[in-house]
């Protein structure tokens, strides 16, 4: 793969990490809003429709572009795996992978009126991903560049 390839597929990685990341912060806060306004069947309805077209449309398609484009880039230099802040960025990559279909459980169970978690319980589980992106973010600028 060439270097102008490398660099496309790391444009692709950062637009699809952007997209994938606002699914990951936006979709807990509507899980809040559904489970805290259960009683009004229809602003349950249209919340509904709004997780499932957050999740459906952007969720998976940027997921896919993201790993699919790091895989890519990894590809293209091997070596990342021996350096120390590139395990940090695999073992947060895993924690948001992990977070992403712990969302589409939740997803499944809110469509089928199932969910017995509180509005609470989403509050605490969308600051994850806040988290996850400083490591990330740390990781990047004081481990790679040594700043």
């Amino acid at each position: 793969m060439s270097y102008n390839a490398y660099l496309w597929f790391k444009f692709i990685h950062y637009a699809a990490f952007i997209s994938w990341m606002a699914v990951l912060f936006y979709q807990p806060r509507l899980f809040v809003y559904h489970i805290e306004n259960k009683d009004n069947a229809d602003f349950v309805r249209v919340v509904k429709k709004m997780e499932r077209m957050l999740f459906n449309s952007i969720g998976w398609v940027a997921f896919v572009f993201t790993i699919f484009s790091a895989t890519m880039m990894f590809l293209f230099k091997t070596d990342l795996i021996k350096v120390g802040y590139f395990h940090i960025k695999l073992t947060c990559a895993l924690v948001l992978i992990i977070y992403h279909f712990t969302l589409f459980y939740y997803l499944k169970q809110l469509q089928n009126d199932r969910c017995k978690r509180s509005g609470r319980f989403f509050r605490i589980l969308n600051e994850i991903p806040t988290i996850i992106m400083l490591i990330i973010i740390y990781a990047m600028i004081n481990m790679q560049y040594g700043g």
